[in-house]
């Protein structure tokens, strides 16, 4: 017996509007929660096509993304060996390997694709990374956090060596709550995931902060001036299934930090009149971008346009990177798209 299925978290808009596609074109599935495939596995005696929704975040702290990145890779790691699983929409090692965000940046660069500059690995606090920009003579750049996605934790900080200027703009802050009397001086509270961004001016502060935020680990890179419309900066998130770009997607700001999660202003990327040539140019380099991943049928990717110029360049990769509210509220067809692919392995006999 052939059967689709669902393994994710109820009462999400993942689930909700998958649920929604799948009832407007006639796919029936099974949903599987991720704790009862824990306990139980899936069903014996079937084959099954399994799309993997990531689990729910639900713990503030910053620090607590390794954790939750960690459980996640043992939990990808399950499910490679259940032999019932005929196929995955994205297989558990592809979704495993996109969440490196260092190592995939490599997969994508010795693949011949633009990516965004790194400042190379091992920055841990304040001195080294200011070293390291006074020495490659970058001195705006962006800091993300290895583990997590979304803007939890994404900062852009700039430095002025001749003055000693430095401006940060994060939605993570230090945890105020931590702060208890009995603290001693040199207590640094955990930071905390805002969902609001900040500037912090003051170079004391910034030095502190960094030192928190690169501990847990980070990715550093060259901020790079982005193309505008309209007196907003943007980037763009992709949508790439089966090989061809399903959704593209600006996100405007009047800061540095546009991901959405932080009220920025999204806009259907045909709105911009890009040049042809640029978009055939995003176009290809989204469809190479998934094929360095076998059998990588679904991939979100986000994608600086450079000022001026308008060349692209991977920012970064998310084989989960498939739930955009203005897909969904809307057509929804990502999420057909994929229940079509499902529905297409179920009548043809476990092909596709």
């Amino acid at each position: 017996m052939r059967t689709a299925v669902l393994l994710g978290n109820r009462d999400t808009k993942r689930t909700i509007y998958f649920e929604k596609a799948a009832r407007q074109n006639g796919l029936p599935f099974l949903f599987l929660e991720w704790e009862d495939w824990k306990r139980c596995g899936f069903p014996a005696d079937s084959q099954l096509f399994v799309k993997i929704d990531p689990p729910v975040w639900t713990d503030g702290h910053l620090s607590g993304l390794n954790d939750l990145v960690g459980s996640y890779r043992s939990d990808l790691k399950a499910l490679e060996k259940e032999v019932s699983v005929s196929q995955f929409l994205n297989p558990p090692r592809a979704v495993m390997e996109l969440l490196d965000k260092t190592g995939c940046k490599q997969v994508l660069k010795e693949a011949g694709l633009p990516v965004t500059q790194s400042l190379g690995e091992g920055i841990g606090d304040s001195e080294t990374l200011l070293s390291r920009m006074k020495d490659m003579r970058i001195f705006s750049v962006f800091i993300k956090p290895v583990s997590g996605s979304g803007a939890a934790g994404v900062t852009a900080f700039r430095f002025q060596p001749k003055t000693g200027r430095m401006a940060a703009y994060s939605c993570a802050a230090p945890d105020q709550a931590a702060l208890k009397p009995e603290r001693s001086s040199s207590f640094r509270p955990p930071l905390i995931n805002t969902k609001r961004l900040h500037t912090i001016t003051e170079p004391a502060e910034i030095l502190d902060f960094l030192d928190s935020l690169l501990s847990l680990g980070c990715i550093v890179e060259r901020w790079y001036p982005k193309a505008d419309f309209q007196g907003f900066s943007y980037d763009l998130r992709a949508v790439c299934q089966d090989g061809a770009l399903d959704f593209l997607l600006a996100r405007l700001s009047k800061g540095p930090v546009t991901n959405l999660h932080l009220n920025n202003h999204p806009l259907e990327a045909s709105r911009l009149a890009l040049p042809e040539d640029v978009t055939s140019t995003i176009q290809e380099l989204c469809r190479r971008a998934c094929g360095c991943y076998p059998g990588l049928r679904s991939a979100g990717i986000d994608i600086l346009l450079e000022k001026g110029s308008l060349k692209p360049r991977i920012i970064e990769m998310n084989g989960q990177g498939d739930l955009l509210y203005q897909d969904i509220y809307d057509k929804n067809e990502i999420y057909s798209h994929q229940v079509r692919m499902m529905k297409a392995w179920l009548e043809q006999g476990g092909t596709l």
